[in-house]
């Protein structure tokens, strides 16, 4: 018994009313049913269940022709749950337009379960009433064979929420080829639409002027800063072409050139070109030329970004000027050291003209053989970011002629911060270096003794005369520590006090001080020390002129002593009077000792 031995128990009845009804002449098909194997495997049958008759037409039995369709139904299954788990929404109508499909993403992003849309009419129930007839329309179209793919509309949720779904709506289609229903697969693009809703807000509200045209060159971007930079409204602009109505003749060509470019896919970034104001005023704009396509790749225009630089270039224009006519020679090297900056004050410094070292090598053809690594080396240091102040180097003059130079090396990028080259800004200071020697020759030769000494107290000056007065030559004393190695131990704390002073910037006159020579022998000194400081300023250590005054003073002594001794009396009195000499003498005769009138007035007290 076919039901009985081969059916599985949950299908004998309703396989038992196939044949039964076969039976009686009412035939079956595609009737779905297991078959169990004899390895007790379960196979899916679809059976087409057909009366047998004799050569009477009598009913003699039931012949099914059937297919194993265990793979299809499998897959059936498998496709179910990819949709039924698809990351997108995902749902069918049938040819009434009543929902047979509602997938998870669906529920979740409508609000609406299984039971609440299926059967339900998708257009009436769920769209709202400016999109029904158009979204009627799609699937009207899908149901005669017309897909549509990417079509923007309004979902309501259930909590009354309004989100914009993108759909394609695919023709449903049974086995046999008729269609039995649309199917849609959905993107929920509310946040896409959001972002590009606040794109479009920026681009139109952006600092910067950005156009944008189609593949026709016709402008089909204008935003708020581009109207009023230029001075067209958006509706004097949209669709015109932007090359032959706004660019000036001489620049239409290259101009095209960008665009086309961009239409090929290969951007520019940093074009220069002008613009011509609808007031007849020629603006200069920096463009970055970038392609546009749509949401499959396809270039669908260009859009340019753009900043006003005409103030920019008019203050570059100002800078080039004010470099070219500057009253210090400028020159400046590229990053393989060939000049490309060469001003005026250099030209008449240097002899050289403009065209004369444009593209030369400034360290191979301008500096002496002696200095061309130093210099060299000052100048891949700036290449490499380390800029170097104060480097005194020598250059040659068209004449044949040697001038210093006091270089101040900088380098020089472009607005993305690459290294370009490096600027050099000099000093010519030939004649501050012979002023400087004619100095150093005064001070060397000075009929005075004169000393420096560093921020260190380390001796870094010392003069012919100081030579010979203390003893000790130029080499014996440099570098020595003046105060401990030179000053009795009784005046090293006041030379040192001195010393600091200076080093603060407090000067000191007439700082009287010993000091002890090579040969042991004790003279005084009268000082002015005075603080010495480098071109900017600080304070680089301390420089004395001193007088010899070992023998004055011995004959201060003399004096003195004579006075006291004198075989008269003698006093003295300062500007106010008071006794400031009184010898022994006027002791002797007035009978007052010096302790007694010393500081007292002469006439109130004692006349």
């Amino acid at each position: 018994s076919l039901v009985q031995e081969f059916i599985t128990d949950d299908f004998k009845t309703a396989v038992q009313a196939v044949l039964d009804q076969a039976l009686k002449g009412e035939e079956t098909a595609n009737f779905e049913f297991p078959l169990i194997t004899k390895a007790g495997a379960r196979i899916e049958v679809l059976l087409n269940a057909t009366t047998r008759r004799n050569e009477h037409g009598r009913v003699i039995g039931v012949v099914g022709i059937g297919q194993d369709i265990t793979a299809r139904l499998a897959q059936e299954r498998e496709y179910s749950k990819l949709i039924d788990n698809a990351n997108a929404p995902i749902f069918g109508v049938d040819t009434q337009g009543r929902v047979n499909v509602w997938n998870q993403c669906a529920k979740k992003l409508v609000g609406y379960s299984i039971d609440e849309v299926m059967g339900k009419n998708l257009v009436q129930g769920f769209i709202t009433k400016e999109y029904r007839a158009a979204v009627k329309a799609v699937l009207d179209k899908a149901m005669h064979g017309k897909e549509t793919a990417n079509f923007e509309f309004p979902l309501i949720t259930k909590h009354g929420v309004r989100i914009e779904v993108l759909l394609n709506a695919t023709t449903r289609r049974n086995e046999q080829g008729q269609v039995i229903g649309v199917v849609g697969i959905g993107q929920d693009i509310t946040g896409r639409i959001a972002q590009e809703r606040e794109y479009s807000k920026l681009i139109d509200s952006a600092n910067a002027p950005i156009f944008g045209v189609d593949t026709q060159g016709r402008v089909n971007v204008w935003n708020q800063c581009a109207r009023k930079l230029v001075g067209y409204s958006t509706g004097e602009v949209m669709g015109h072409s932007l090359v032959k109505e706004f660019i000036t003749e001489d620049y239409q060509a290259s101009v095209q050139s960008v665009l086309d470019q961009a239409l090929a896919g290969v951007e520019t970034a940093n074009f220069e070109f002008p613009l011509i104001t609808k007031a007849g005023a020629r603006i200069e704009v920096l463009l970055n030329a970038t392609t546009r396509r749509d949401e499959h790749g396809k270039v669908i225009g260009v859009v340019g970004i753009g900043q006003d630089i005409t103030g920019r270039i008019a203050q570059e224009r100002e800078y080039s000027k004010l470099i070219d006519t500057a009253n210090a020679p400028i020159f400046g090297v590229d990053t393989v050291g060939r000049v490309n900056v060469w001003n005026q004050c250099a030209m008449k410094l240097v002899g050289y003209s403009t065209e004369e070292v444009m593209g030369h090598s400034l360290v191979e053809e301008f500096i002496t053989k002696d200095y061309q690594a130093s210099v060299q080396a000052v100048l891949d240091q700036a290449l490499h970011g380390a800029e170097t102040a104060n480097f005194e180097f020598p250059l040659i003059t068209k004449a044949g002629a040697r001038i210093e130079i006091l270089l101040n090396a900088t380098t020089r990028r472009d607005e993305h911060g690459n290294v370009i080259g490096v600027v050099g800004i000099g000093q010519d200071i030939t004649a501050r270096l012979a002023q400087e020697r004619e100095y150093s020759k005064l001070i060397d030769t000075a009929n005075a003794p004169i000393f420096g000494v560093d921020t260190q107290g380390l001796v870094n000056v010392w003069n012919q005369c100081a030579q010979r007065l203390v003893g000790y030559s130029f080499d014996n004393v440099m570098g020595k520590n003046l105060v401990e190695e030179f000053i009795t131990k009784e005046y090293r704390t006041a030379v040192k006090a001195v010393l600091d002073e200076a080093m603060q910037g407090k000067e000191t006159a007439n700082f009287e001080f010993p000091l002890i020579t090579k040969n042991g022998v004790r003279i005084e000194v009268l000082l002015n020390a005075t603080t010495r400081r480098d071109e900017q300023g600080n304070v680089i250590g301390v420089v004395g002129i001193g007088q010899d005054i070992t023998g004055r003073i011995a004959q201060e002594r003399e004096y003195s002593k004579l006075i006291d001794t004198a075989n008269a009396p003698i006093f003295g009195v300062d500007t106010e009077g008071r006794v400031n000499v009184w010898n022994q003498c006027a002791m002797k005769l007035v009978g007052y000792s010096t302790e007694e009138v010393m500081g007292h007035s002469l006439v109130q007290e004692f006349i």
